[in-house]
């Protein structure tokens, strides 16, 4: 008889949903109605758990699943599983670690290329007819910021924050970053006090792991970025004080923004929608083919090993 697995969120690629199909009983818990009646109906028999980051396991739905064995997260978030109660119970929690990197700082090399160089506005300049318009068709937008050797400052070098120096130094940046402690591995400039990486950078990126994150981004340390920086968070959401940062570009104080995450997703403070110096994208920095691929297939690996009494890659709680 196959595990039986309840699946939380949904999986996009079919060749993954397929490779579930045949070694498991899949629960899809996402597609039903009446979520308790399943629950009721099919958690006695459960064993693993498949969710997303933004979606997480609830200690309230752990509680009705007595035979779970592991909670595979398909992406890098755990801050939406409890955690303490899953390793009271010695449940193991996986996330896909590693295969969202260079998608995630491909994104961050994106939206920093995409705000300076005002590639959005130029898009809808050219797609709303207003080009053939102006005898001097350069002359309504404004100049752009170049990116090659602008300042670099990265916060959180870890997988996501080195993958991120590799692609700015190959742009002629030089390259200055935080964290908890220097790093010997690296051969970036560390510097201790994030309000002085901002003084010190022309554009700050937000690379840090950051579940269970608070705001450190607020009004202090963007006025240390300055009117000629730029704010790129590939991060999480909670990492910026969004008022602040909101009241920072209305009053110019600094240039611009690029943004893939938000602090109450899906919501966006409306204030950033007509702001041109500000590019936004729906939170899907690992949103392509080959990443979600390999998140899918490392899900799949991670209920095979645990089912196996093996211990998966990618697990959180020990």
């Amino acid at each position: 008889m196959k595990p039986e697995v309840l699946q939380l969120s949904p999986i996009l690629i079919p060749e993954i949903n397929t490779r579930l199909n045949e070694l498991f009983t899949v629960r899809r818990y996402f597609e039903q109605a009446d979520k308790p009646a399943y629950l009721q109906a099919h958690g006695a028999n459960i064993r693993g758990v498949i969710t997303g980051g933004h979606t997480g396991i609830s200690r309230a739905i752990m509680e009705q699943l007595p035979k779970l064995e592991v909670v595979a997260v398909n992406g890098v978030g755990t801050d939406a599983v409890d955690l303490a109660y899953a390793r009271d119970r010695g449940i193991r929690v996986t996330a896909t670690i590693g295969a969202l990197t260079e998608d995630v700082a491909d994104l961050a090399m994106g939206l920093l290329i995409g705000v300076c160089r005002g590639l959005c506005t130029g898009d809808r300049y050219v797609r709303s007819g207003q080009w053939p318009q102006s005898p001097t068709p350069l002359a309504p937008l404004p100049l752009a910021r170049q990116v090659s050797g602008m300042r670099i400052g990265i916060v959180g070098m870890g997988r996501v924050g080195r993958a991120v120096a590799i692609r700015a130094a190959a742009f002629g940046c030089p390259i200055s970053y935080t964290d908890l402690q220097p790093m010997s591995d690296v051969p970036y400039t560390f510097v201790a006090e994030l309000k002085q990486l901002a003084a010190d950078s022309d554009a700050l990126i937000l690379a840090a792991a950051a579940d269970n994150a608070q705001a450190i981004i607020d009004a202090r340390v963007l006025q240390a970025l300055g009117k000629g920086g730029y704010l790129i968070n590939v991060a999480r959401g909670k990492l910026v004080n969004e008022a602040d940062l909101v009241a920072a570009l209305a009053a110019g104080d600094i240039a611009g923004a690029g943004l893939d995450v938000f602090v109450d997703e899906p919501n966006v403070p409306e204030a950033l929608f007509a702001n041109e110096n500000v590019v936004l994208q729906p939170h899907r920095a690992s949103a392509t083919l080959q990443t979600r691929t390999r998140m899918g297939e490392m899900v799949v690996a991670s209920l095979v090993d645990s089912f196996a009494g093996k211990i998966p890659q990618g697990c959180v709680t020990g």
